[in-house]
């Protein structure tokens, strides 16, 4: 088996080869995910990446290449690239004790819409219906409503990423989206993988990751192409 630091060195190509292996889509060697579910793209050798988009953008009218240091090349003719989002990878390393004082749902199918909306609110761009299919959801519900989440996409048998971590604009600054990255830390650690996510430089949630546990570790680069 791949060791744990190959495996994040290409979170969503191992990804699609352990646990979301069910959600493949491969065209020549480069692999994606079923566009419903979610549409990053993971390669090693990019001298496939133009051939493998230009299949995969039949399929939907935008997607991510997620990669560390290496360049995709596309075909200019059929895909743009809209942006280049500058990311990186925070790896646990020590989670500090904070007391959890509100009532953390596991959320269910049936909340599907209210997840969605709520993190198209805040974060559009990224979730679909059925990335929630990834792994578990969490909230907070205030005023009958679900206000905060925190979710799991990436995963293989050694990691699970934390993401979709929202907060209502309603809502922010009362320490939601602290206590829920914590709960959904642990309930990774109780399977005895390693938590780890991912953000984009210089966002202002990142000292906060630090503050419980989570520690910078390499640049992980989301390529954004779109059709033309």
């Amino acid at each position: 088996m791949v060791n744990l630091e190959e495996q994040l060195k290409n979170p969503v190509w191992y990804s699609l080869n352990e646990t979301h292996k069910k959600f493949l889509v491969e065209y020549d060697g480069v692999r994606f995910y079923d566009q419903e579910v979610c549409t990053f793209g993971s390669f090693f050798d990019e001298s496939k990446t133009k051939k493998a988009s230009s299949q995969y953008i039949k399929t939907t009218d935008s997607f991510f290449f997620v990669s560390e240091n290496q360049t995709p090349i596309i075909d200019d003719a059929k895909i743009f690239l809209e942006r280049k989002i500058e990311g990186c990878q925070m790896i646990l390393k020590q989670l500090p004790e904070v007391s959890i004082t509100e009532d953390i749902v596991l959320l269910t199918d049936e909340y599907i819409d209210e997840v969605y909306d709520l993190i198209w609110l805040v974060m559009p761009g990224y979730y679909r219906r059925r990335t929630f299919e990834m792994g578990n959801y969490y909230g907070i519900f205030k005023d009958g409503k679900l206000v905060s989440i925190t979710g799991q996409r990436m995963q293989t048998n050694l990691f699970i990423e934390v993401s979709a971590v929202v907060t209502h604009p309603d809502y922010t600054k009362r320490g939601f989206a602290k206590q829920l990255i914590v709960h959904t830390t642990k309930e990774i650690l109780k399977v005895n993988k390693t938590p780890i996510l991912h953000t984009n430089k210089g966002n202002l949630a990142i000292p906060l990751y630090q503050k419980l546990g989570y520690e910078l570790t390499r640049d992980m680069n989301w390529w954004t192409y779109r059709k033309i």
